[in-house]
């Protein structure tokens, strides 16, 4: 696992890539786990604050009531002709009053709420190039990789 930080020192050009697709709109979709094992999507928005990607979610939802069983997650950038963005990792919850604030993405909520960091396993751009399928996928420690299908 890795910050967002520790993907940027690694990959700078992939990482900026990624951050301009999750940039690029509001709202994005998060995939959790449920109590079954079933997915969950919700709509989710994210932001890049100091070392970490994070985001937040109202008291009792069932996302965040998911993520405190089970962090793994995945996250989906808005689609764009630019190509589809993913991450996936650990969502671990902030807790400490302090730092949970420095976690809001700028408008504090009105009241209490969840706010996750997020520990990346991976990063992945995928977008049709001439008559390929073109999928980059970075892991931490581990250079850029590159499928194309065709």
């Amino acid at each position: 696992m890795a910050t967002w930080q520790q993907f940027e020192n690694e990959e700078p050009e992939f990482a900026s890539k990624i951050r301009a697709r999750f940039e690029a709109a509001e709202t994005h979709v998060l995939a959790t786990l449920r109590k079954d094992g079933s997915p969950r999507v919700s709509g989710s928005e994210v932001a890049f604050l100091g070392p970490d990607l994070s985001f937040g979610s109202m008291p009792n939802a069932v996302k965040a009531r998911d993520l405190r069983r089970d962090g793994r997650c995945a996250i989906h950038a808005h689609p764009s002709a630019e190509g589809d963005a993913k991450v996936s990792g650990i969502a671990t919850e902030v807790t400490d009053p302090v730092e949970k604030r420095r976690y809001t993405t700028g408008s504090e909520p009105p009241g209490d709420f969840h706010a996750f960091r997020l520990d990346l396993g991976e990063a992945v751009l995928t977008r049709v190039e001439g008559d390929e399928l073109v999928i980059r996928l970075w892991r931490p420690g581990r250079p850029l990789e590159t499928v194309r299908r065709t």
